[in-house]
């Protein structure tokens, strides 16, 4: 018998209630359609465990050089310039180019108005105008008191999904910053700061 005349003897509506009953390929058909989803959710969760880990040791730069510096008695350019190494250190085995510090002395009067004592970038400048005033979180305005601000920022290169979704989201930055009070003792002083 020739498929034509099988054909034939089946009818149009038998074809497809032949077709509609025939199990055959079912689990490569629905495997072929969530593929797609499955290797979307892989790649995504990827990328957020990397972003996650670089804002988390972020994080801990920040708070690790404001705690190195609060613990000093007095500072200097040249030893705030080890804190780029020091980050560097933290932010391993992750990229440390184009990274941005900042480091600035916060002195509070009696009246609990907090001002720049001094201040520090990771290019030798002063971000910060001495004697301006500075925003200070509530819970750590303490009269006469004495505070370290680190900021401390760092490009993230997305690897996989992103990039090829859009040509704006190739990069995005992780940027944080911690506060720690002077520990003890007079304000900390940077002389060529």
């Amino acid at each position: 018998m020739t498929i034509e005349s099988r054909l034939s003897h089946i009818g149009t509506g038998g074809i497809f209630r032949r077709f509609a009953r025939d199990k055959k390929g079912v689990g490569a058909i629905e495997f072929a359609i969530i593929f797609p989803l499955l290797v979307s959710l892989y790649l995504t969760s990827f990328e957020l465990t990397l972003g996650f880990s670089v804002y988390k040791r972020a994080t801990r730069s920040a708070g690790t050089i404001a705690d190195n510096v609060s613990a000093q008695s007095s500072v200097t350019k040249a030893y705030l310039k080890t804190m780029k190494n020091l980050a560097a250190t933290i932010l391993s085995p992750y990229s440390a180019d184009g990274m941005k510090l900042k480091i600035t002395g916060i002195a509070i009067d009696a009246n609990q108005v907090a001002t720049v004592a001094w201040s520090w970038d990771q290019d030798d400048g002063r971000p910060y105008t001495l004697g301006s005033r500075v925003d200070v979180p509530a819970n750590l305005r303490s009269a006469a008191d004495f505070l370290v601000h680190a900021e401390f920022s760092v490009p993230h290169e997305l690897l996989t999904v992103m990039p090829t979704l859009s040509s704006n989201l190739k990069t995005i930055t992780i940027s944080r910053d911690y506060y720690f009070a002077k520990r003890e003792g007079d304000p900390i002083v940077c002389g060529d700061c």
